[in-house]
This record gives structure tokens, C-alpha cells and sequence, in this order.
């Protein structure tokens, strides 16, 4: 993540309710909207086990 309060940590390791606040806020544009979005749908499926 390259802001904010998880600055510095990978993409799936943000806390799920950051992730949904995010969501809700909206995505910023461009890639890393794209990667948020896609972690989002990891996150609220359950589906973290595929990063492992």
C-alpha cells in the first residue's frame, strides 16, 4: 500500500475492514484502484487461501 495508515504493507495483507471502507470511499483509478478492487472480492469471498 503507498498511503495511508498500512503504508508500506502488501495489498492482501490490509485488514479487511480497511478494505471495505476503502471500497465504499471509492477505489482511487488507475492500477492500484484495479489491485484494491480485486483484493476487495478476495477479501469478502473468503477466498485468501489462493495467496497462500
Amino acid at each position: 500500500m503507498p498511503f495511508g495508515k498500512f503504508a508500506g504493507r502488501r495489498l492482501v495483507d490490509l485488514p479487511e475492514p480497511y478494505v471495505v471502507w476503502l471500497s465504499r470511499k471509492g477505489f482511487p483509478k488507475g492500477e492500484l484502484g484495479d489491485m484494491l478492487s480485486t483484493v476487495y472480492e478476495i477479501k469478502v469471498n473468503g477466498l485468501e487461501y489462493l495467496f497462500k
